[in-house]
Parts: structure tokens; sequence; C-alpha cells
């Protein structure tokens, strides 16, 4: 002997139908709040340019880029980390990867 299901009230209905209203707008809003977070952090140029050319050694072939405040850093096939000045573009340090 099965139980009838008892009915929903009207009030119920339009409680939740405002809930999901709410709820859907909610999401909207912050999905809107995210693009245009994007948009206005990385629209502008950088905060510190780069040189126009790092000059790599012979037979350097870079697998990876990097930067800091006042440095450069590029990682090369042959296992050296080739640090340069940002403003000269020259080359400061040769870090060896074993």
């Amino acid at each position: 002997m099965s139980e009838s299901p008892q009915p929903v009230s009207p009030a119920m209905l339009k409680f939740l139908a405002r809930l999901i209203t709410v709820l859907t707008a909610t999401m909207i809003l912050g999905l809107l709040v995210i693009v245009g977070l994007f948009v206005t952090r990385f629209w502008g140029a950088p905060d510190v340019p780069l040189p126009e050319r790092l000059t790599l050694p012979d037979g350097a072939r870079a697998t990876a880029f990097t930067q800091g405040q006042d440095w450069l850093a590029v990682v090369t096939q042959d296992g050296r980390i080739l640090i340069y000045d940002r403003t000269s573009g020259a080359l400061r340090q040769v870090v060896l990867i074993d």
C-alpha cells in the first residue's frame, strides 16, 4: 500500500521559482565580473618594458622564458639558465642545470 504524494503548495513553488531566478542572476553577474577583471587586468601594456632583442650564445635554443623586476631568464635546451639585465639586455649570469 503505497502512499499518495502530497500536493505542493503554490507558495512553495513561487519561492523555488524566485530562488532559481536569484541564483541564475548571481551566476550571470559573477561571470560578468570575472570577464571584466580579465579584460581590465590584461588589456594594458606590461608594467615593465622588455628589451627589443636578446642575443643567445652560439648554439643555444630557448625552451622557456621568465622575468623578474630587473632581470629576464631564458632556459636553453642544453641545460643552462641565462639571466639577462632587463634594461640593457646584457648577459648577467649563467646557471648550469644538472
